[in-house]
């Protein structure tokens, strides 16, 4: 499929729709990727004083409350800026 944009190559409605479908799906992976990254990187810094070949109790209790936490938050925050986006819309209407 060519999605080069050049003005002979037009995207009827149809394929324009799966096109940006399929973006939107990638850029979902990626976030939830790079989510999961900054998760790892900070919960590790946080919970994992001497690293080895497994966890003690105390280090896996904190992982756990870390990730959850984190979560939280990144779900607090979405909801925050997905309230603050429709206050935006509605005023420009």
């Amino acid at each position: 499929m060519d999605y080069s944009g050049g003005s002979n190559a037009k995207l009827d409605p149809a394929k324009r729709d799966e096109f940006m479908n399929e973006v939107k799906q990638q850029l979902a992976i990626a976030s939830a990727q790079e989510l999961l990254q900054k998760m790892t990187n900070k919960c590790f810094k946080k919970c994992i004083t001497k690293p080895g070949t497994s966890l003690s109790n105390s280090e896996h209790k904190c992982v756990a409350m870390c990730m959850d936490r984190y979560i939280d938050t990144q779900n607090l925050v979405a909801q925050a800026f997905s309230s603050r986006l429709q206050q935006e819309m509605s005023r420009m209407q």
